[in-house]
């Protein structure tokens, strides 16, 4: 979340920024920084009533070794009305804190200066398109008639099981998904990445602590007895592995990888777009997060792009990356790149990939703060992108490597799966 340092002393400009977004913060940062100084109000009066405590405290010992006792008990009673008074403000105190933490979190990140304004995914700047668009066979089909056709998913035996969005992989769509995962860890592993397996299911402090809650808490599916989120994303469990941790300068940068299955309702999806494997409501994704000092953290995330950048490459498939206009921004986001893939098929765009930097935003949330060159504590910038999402890229790997006599398998992808053709 936004600090209250900067909303106190930089407010014109975030409410410049946030205006990218299209939206107008001023209700709630009125409301934000009216707590702040009823909380700071308080907290004086709490001090200046202590010391007036204090000296009373003081006072009485002096009353009473000098036979003073009759003041000196007068003067323990007004000690004593200070302690309810300041158990009182104590109280207050409190409430004015958890009311100020609970709109902070509704306050989304601050976006980056080179954000483009905008209120959709119509206004999203495109930054570069690379690759030849593949000409198809006149009797080229989508994927999910593909997937059909060589019995690579059963869609209809996933709604028998689960429901919609829930697929079932078989045979060599099986072993599609598994290449797919070790190509995308090995890729990560080569770049500097360290491999976790993490938890599937986070507890509320780490949902709101990389912004998912309270913001996406309809689209997590909640396991309302235990009170535990399946997780849309590796991000959240990976970044909150340093959750309240102070780390040394010497120990930045940190890159983690993960595969994890992950889950999303995504309430009110359908139709054409979401057919196949448009869109999920369980997939697997391969995820990249990096700890980085402010000052490196824009040189990482260009770095992270470039990642994904060269894994679509060796699938040989054409892509786009986009910069994200501010009504298309993630709310914990300040700059987003997405990566798209062309569908053959689909004559369409899928996108596959997001990269972020969430700057201070998670970090405030998750405490996570490393020494810097003077010894200070700060706050560190948090980064994580898809390195990939699977279900999409299995999409455009089938509609755009289709022939007559079947699907090719890219050269790099053909050591992982055991074949070079799916028949």
């Amino acid at each position: 979340m936004l600090t209250l340092q900067a909303l106190r002393h930089d407010r014109p400009a975030i409410e410049s920024a946030l205006a990218k977004r299209g939206l107008d913060a001023n209700p709630l940062l009125d409301q934000i920084l009216e707590i702040d100084l009823q909380r700071r109000s308080t907290q004086k009066e709490v001090d200046d009533l202590k010391a007036e405590q204090n000296a009373a405290s003081r006072e009485i010992g002096t009353l009473f070794k000098s036979g003073r006792k009759k003041e000196a008990e007068a003067l323990r009673a007004e000690v004593g009305a200070l302690k309810e008074r300041i158990q009182a403000l104590d109280e207050k105190q409190k409430t004015l804190i958890q009311e100020q933490e609970s709109a902070l979190l509704e306050l989304p990140n601050r976006p980056h200066d080179s954000v483009p304004s905008g209120q959709s995914e119509a206004d999203n700047e495109i930054v570069a398109e690379e690759g030849e668009k593949p000409k198809l066979h006149s009797d080229a089909k989508p994927h999910w008639e593909l997937a059909d056709q060589y019995k690579l998913i059963d869609f209809e035996a996933g709604v028998k099981i689960t429901g919609a969005g829930f697929p079932v992989y078989r045979g060599k769509g099986a072993k599609l998904q598994r290449a797919l995962i070790q190509f995308f860890l090995d890729r990560a592993d080569a770049a500097g990445y360290e491999e976790f397996i993490p938890p599937h299911l986070v507890n509320p402090s780490s949902g709101r602590g990389t912004g998912q809650l309270p913001d996406k808490e309809g689209q997590m599916y909640h396991c309302t007895e235990d009170d535990l989120y399946l997780i849309p994303t590796a991000e959240v469990p990976l970044t909150n592995l340093f959750r309240g941790d102070l780390l040394m300068s010497e120990d930045l940068p940190v890159q983690l990888c993960g595969y994890t299955p992950c889950f999303r309702r995504e309430a009110g999806s359908y139709g054409k777009d979401v057919r196949g494997l448009n869109r999920l409501h369980q997939f697997d994704k391969v995820e990249i997060v990096r700890l980085e000092k402010p000052e490196n953290s824009y040189v990482a995330l260009e770095e992270m792009v470039e990642h994904v950048r060269g894994l679509l490459r060796e699938l040989e498939l054409p892509f786009r990356t986009l910069r994200l206009c501010g009504g298309d921004l993630g709310f914990t986001s300040a700059l987003t790149f997405d990566l798209e893939v062309w569908s053959a098929a689909q004559q369409r765009w899928l996108e596959v990939s997001s990269v972020s930097n969430f700057e201070t935003y998670q970090a405030n949330r998750l405490q996570c703060r490393f020494r810097n060159a003077e010894g200070k504590p700060q706050l560190v910038h948090t980064l994580n992108g898809s390195a990939l999402a699977l279900p999409r890229i299995v999409a455009a790997l089938l509609e755009n490597h289709q022939t007559e006599n079947g699907v090719q398998i890219p050269a790099a992808l053909q050591p992982y799966t055991g074949f070079d053709c799916i028949t």
